[in-house]
């Protein structure tokens, strides 16, 4: 994920495409959540109550600071006028996405994982039809607006605070974690 984001990032900012940049800097967030993740089943923090509420927390914070910057980014590059550049690297980065992330997802969920991959291919095939609009049509609007409304999906990935791993869609699927800890609660 962490090479997916930060050749988006390039893509994004070379483009102007604030939601290039927002699905990017969306892909670096889970990176950091993974990293939690790996630190919460670490040493003593393995059985420890205290570690999961901080593993929890430090995971909603993280999607929660990425929505505010997109949003407001979107609104300003909306009401700015602001037209991003064709980005074909963007383009190509984004198929590669739509096609790989759902075989992943489906794969992962036979572990009772893989809602992240298949959001971050529906995100993915947002920011596609932005940026092919924009690169067709010359519907450059279409950019703000696209990474304006992924900020849902990235609310509901914070989550609230209690229930941080909580699938991001708004019907969790079922056997999908909503804990860090193992054997932790399933949704229904």
């Amino acid at each position: 994920m962490s090479i997916e984001g930060a050749i988006g990032m390039i893509a994004g900012v070379t483009a102007g495409s604030i939601a290039l940049m927002g699905w990017a800097l969306s892909s670096g967030v889970e990176g950091l959540a993974s990293i939690i993740v790996i630190w919460r089943f670490t040493g003593s923090r393995t059985h420890s109550e205290s570690a999961e509420a901080r593993a929890q927390k430090a995971v909603a914070v993280s999607f929660w600071l990425l929505a505010p910057y997109v949003a407001s980014e979107s609104l300003r590059n909306l009401f700015t006028g602001h037209r991003p550049q064709t980005s074909l690297l963007g383009i190509v980065l984004t198929i590669s996405s739509l096609l790989a992330m759902p075989a992943l997802g489906v794969a992962k969920h036979r572990r009772g994982e893989g809602t992240q991959n298949i959001l971050c291919a529906c995100l993915a095939a947002a920011v596609l039809v932005g940026l092919m609009a924009n690169a067709r049509l010359g519907w450059w609007w279409l950019d703000p607006l696209v990474a304006w409304s992924s900020q849902g999906s990235r609310s509901r990935k914070g989550g609230p605070l209690g229930a941080a791993m909580a699938p991001a869609a708004d019907s969790p699927s079922k056997g999908e974690p909503k804990s860090l800890r193992p054997g932790g609660p399933k949704t229904s």
